[in-house]
């Protein structure tokens, strides 16, 4: 008896395709996240090399011993001077230290020609961040300066003046890819989840036809763009977290970068951002659906 041919399994009237939506808003938030995790990373960068910015104040030579307290009284109390744990970062370097530095750095052993050490003493000033700007950084020189005992103020003006230029380039440029990032993400979830609805719309038509409210056909519909959403979060975070995580093992300076309270942030952001862009994608296409005749839905 002759074997009769294997039947193909037909697709059924509804069938969603599921991955399909999921692998989309995953891919999308993706995008999104790593996107955005270069932004935090290049903020931090940022904020590290403008908390790293040094002004040296160089000392009056023969300073007594309360002229150097009064002078290292005052700066450590004043607004512009960075302060971490509370305290403000403040280093002061003696004669001594600055000619070892000098020694160490150059290779000029300058005591076998000089017979008294040139050096001043002087004091390291890390600078509030608020007051990184060229304008503000030298008002904050022209008041150390007036301080009794202050002979001169030496700060980096050509390296501030090109670290705020890149920075607000780099803002600007990340803020334009960003905007145009997210509108293309939502307009490619809006537009799977229409597709995916395309396969639904005669069994929205026949819910229709039985007397079911516009509020009854979409709940369905919505809880699982809400299911779905949610799950793609999650897989978004995942991949992320992994990524992240492999580039901190590879490369130990990121670590710097790190800044774990605004990534979960960003984390938790991606999960409801699928949840929202599911949500409203999936009204819209019902809803287009509802209002379409039925020689539109063919």
């Amino acid at each position: 008896m002759a074997k009769s041919a294997p039947r193909k399994r037909k697709k059924k009237l509804g069938s969603y395709p599921h991955f399909t939506v999921v692998f989309s808003i995953t891919m999308s938030l993706f995008v999104i996240g790593l996107f955005a995790l270069l932004f935090l990373h290049a903020n931090k960068l940022s904020k590290v090399i403008k908390e790293n910015i040094e002004l040296h104040v160089y000392l009056n030579r023969e300073l007594s011993a309360e002229e150097l307290l009064n002078v290292k009284g005052y700066l450590k109390t004043a607004p512009y001077a960075f302060q971490k744990n509370g305290k403000p970062q403040i280093k002061y370097i003696s004669k001594e230290q600055a000619a070892e530095k000098f020694i160490k750095e150059t290779g000029e052993e300058f005591s076998q020609v000089l017979s008294e050490n040139p050096l001043r003493e002087s004091f390291i000033v890390k600078i509030n961040p608020t007051y990184f700007e060229s304008g503000k950084l030298e008002k904050v020189a022209a008041d150390i300066r007036k301080i009794p005992g202050v002979f001169e103020v030496d700060y980096p003006v050509n390296l501030i003046a090109e670290i705020n230029r890149n920075v607000k380039l780099i803002s600007f440029v990340l803020i334009g890819f960003a905007v145009i990032l997210l509108f293309t993400t939502v307009l490619l979830i809006n537009n799977t989840i229409k597709l995916a609805l395309y396969s639904q719309r005669f069994l929205i038509r026949s819910m229709q036809l039985v007397g079911a409210t516009h509020g009854f056909i979409q709940k369905p519909f919505l809880w699982r763009a809400i299911g779905q959403g949610f799950f793609s979060g999650i897989l978004a975070v995942i991949i992320l977290a992994s990524l992240l995580q492999y580039a901190y093992s590879e490369i130990a300076e990121l670590e710097i970068l790190k800044e774990q309270n605004n990534i979960l942030l960003l984390f938790g952001t991606l999960i409801v951002l699928g949840v929202i862009i599911g949500l409203l994608s999936s009204f819209r296409a019902v809803s287009r659906y509802l209002r379409m005749s039925l020689d539109e839905l063919y």
